[in-house]
């Protein structure tokens, strides 16, 4: 496989984590179930969540585009 191709698999692989870790972390936020006080506003967590979620959209477009197996 192509660098390129391999680096953004990896990138994706890597944000479909954290994406997950984040969206537990805000239901757990929302459950009053977490285990520390966050500093950030609970919106702009949020906001973050939604960005990301779009982000991982966008990559699995080009994936199918460009015939690169997630």
């Amino acid at each position: 496989m192509e660098a390129y191709k391999e680096r953004m698999v990896n990138e994706y692989n890597e944000l479909l984590e954290r994406t997950g870790k984040l969206g537990t972390m805000l239901d757990k936020y929302e459950a009053d179930e977490l285990d520390f006080e966050p500093s950030c506003p609970f919106e702009l967590l949020e906001a973050q969540y939604h960005t990301m979620r779009t982000y991982l959209y966008i990559l699995q477009q080009r994936a199918e585009i460009e015939g690169i197996e997630l």
